[in-house]
């Protein structure tokens, strides 16, 4: 059984069950020995750049090639793959099914498509189980699912015990502005938070500064997508320049951070589950404690303190 898989979440699919992919695309690292596959998959942007660049890299693409991404046509060849994992959530985010789907036709390959479609948890324990089902992997699968379940319900339990429920607002994209949407208001509910800007499964969605400011929520969270915490950082930097920044619940509050968007935030994967544990611990940190450093530090020095 031979599995190349086209994004970083389907990749931690795979591993979870206990399935090494032979193939991956160009941003999977987790876990580590996903960097030892061959990639298939070449981006036509920037990766290293801000967020206002890489916006307009991406639009660039768009026009000119109609995707952001190239696929290794002679390497997917090669591989000879039995199954491909794409993604239906983002046509900016990874390799689309339509391209996959034309390319597999192109070359031949005697290949199944199977499409990851997250945009809830609910979707990422079908998404386990169905892959499970597919390469013959459906105890282990369950077994995933069901420690998945076991933490989500042990965050719940916890936060609905707090006294606060502070609202929230997560930018996924800061130049210009994006809410993230898909799985992150169910997260902030479950983590014992209200999220007034999106609903759950709603796309993340460019916003007008104003509107957050007008949103004003107690907690600010910076996850740039496919930003490791480090580039976040550095692109994070851009906000404190926004009118009425300082006037902020959470920047007043101490409670504006950034996190990173290329490990947890952004990658519907099993360590979604990940994002919720560093979630109620940025809402709650005098009940679940400090966030870890590696995941989650303080925009301008602002940090939740116990």
């Amino acid at each position: 059984m031979r599995i190349v898989s086209l994004l970083p979440a389907a990749t931690e699919l795979c591993y979870a069950l206990g399935a090494e992919p032979v193939g991956v695309s160009h941003e999977c690292d987790f876990p580590p020995a996903a960097r030892d596959q061959p990639s298939v998959v070449r981006s036509r942007v920037d990766a290293s750049a801000d967020s206002e660049t890489i916006d307009a890299q991406v639009q660039t693409a768009l026009e000119a090639h109609g995707s952001v991404y190239e696929l290794d046509r002679e390497k997917l060849r090669e591989l000879d793959p039995d199954y491909i994992l794409t993604q239906g959530v983002c046509d900016v985010c990874a390799v689309d099914t339509e391209l996959v789907a034309a390319t597999v036709r192109d070359l031949e390959l005697d290949a199944e498509l199977v499409t990851t479609d997250v945009h809830s948890l609910a979707d990422l324990y079908r998404d386990l189980q169905n892959l499970g089902e597919t390469i013959g992997k459906e105890q282990t699968a369950a077994r995933v699912v069901a420690d998945l379940k076991a933490r989500v319900a042990a965050v719940e339990r916890r936060a609905n015990e707090c006294p606060a429920t502070p609202s929230v607002a997560v930018l996924d994209w800061l130049s210009p502005v994006m809410v993230a949407g898909h799985w992150m208001p169910e997260l902030v509910d479950l983590a014992g938070g209200t999220y007034p800007l999106a609903a759950p499964r709603d796309q993340s969605t460019p916003r007008e500064w104003q509107e957050i400011r007008a949103c004003d929520p107690d907690v600010l969270v910076a996850a740039p997508c496919g930003f490791s915490l480090a580039q976040a950082q550095e692109d994070a930097q851009i906000l404190p320049e926004k009118s009425g920044w300082c006037d902020l619940t959470a920047v007043s509050g101490n409670r504006a951070s950034v996190m990173d968007g290329h490990h947890l935030v952004n990658r519907p994967g099993p360590r979604l589950v990940d994002t919720l544990e560093q979630l109620a611990c940025v809402l709650h940190p005098d009940e679940f404690g400090e966030p870890d450093r590696a995941f989650v530090a303080g925009l301008s020095g602002a940090m939740p303190t116990q």
